[in-house]
C-alpha cells in the first residue's frame, strides 16, 4: 500500500466497508418490503427476487469482508432493517411502477457511490476495488432493469425519485461514520 501524496487523502477502507454493508443490508430489507407487499405472483416479483437475490450475495461478500477486516459494522443497522423494508414496503404499495422508481433512484446513486470509492481507491485495495466493481455492473443492471418496468410511470416521478437519491445520501453519511 502506497503512502498519499500531498494534498491527498487516504481512502478510509473502513467507512468504505461499513457503508458498503450497510448498503448492500439496506438493499435487501427494500426488497423484502416490495416482495411482501406484491406477492410472488405478481408479474415484478420474479425480477425483484433476481435483484434481491444479488444483493444477499453483495451483503454477504461484505460481511465476511468485515469480519476479515476487523470493521464494526453500522450501529445504524437495526434502524435500517426497520426503514428499508418500510420504503419497499410503501412505494409497492404505490404501485409496481413506484418500486422501480425506488430502485431507479437508489441504484442511481449506488452507480455514483461505487464511482467515487473506485476512484478514491485508486490501485491500493485490488480486492476491495474488484468487488465494487462487480458489485457496481450489477447495481446498474438493476437500475435499467427497474426503468425497463416502468419506473418513470410511477406518479409524481420526479419527486420519489428525488426524495429517494437524498434518503440514500443521508443514509451514506450516516453509515460511514455510526
Amino acid at each position: 500500500m502506497t503512502a498519499p501524496r500531498p494534498g491527498e487523502r487516504k481512502a478510509d477502507r473502513k467507512a468504505m466497508l461499513r457503508v458498503d454493508q450497510a448498503g448492500e443490508y439496506g438493499a435487501v430489507r427494500i426488497y423484502a418490503g416490495q416482495l411482501a407487499v406484491l406477492g410472488d405472483r405478481h408479474p415484478m416479483s420474479r425480477e425483484i427476487a433476481r435483484m434481491a437475490a444479488q444483493e444477499e450475495r453483495h451483503r454477504k461478500h461484505f460481511d465476511a469482508m468485515i469480519a476479515q477486516r476487523g470493521v464494526r459494522p453500522t450501529l445504524l443497522q437495526p434502524f435500517w432493517h426497520v426503514a428499508g423494508f418500510g420504503l419497499g414496503a410503501v412505494t409497492a404499495l404505490i404501485g409496481p411502477q413506484a418500486a422501480m422508481a425506488c430502485t431507479a433512484a437508489i441504484e442511481t446513486e449506488i452507480d455514483e457511490h461505487y464511482g467515487r470509492q473506485l476512484d478514491e481507491l485508486g490501485k491500493d485495495d485490488p480486492e476491495l476495488s474488484e468487488a465494487i466493481a462487480d458489485f457496481r455492473a450489477e447495481e446498474v443492471e438493476h437500475r435499467e432493469a427497474a426503468v425497463a418496468a416502468g419506473a418513470e410511470q410511477a406518479p409524481a416521478y420526479p419527486l420519489l425519485f428525488g426524495l429517494i437519491r437524498a434518503g440514500c445520501r443521508a443514509a451514506i453519511a450516516l453509515s460511514q461514520r455510526i
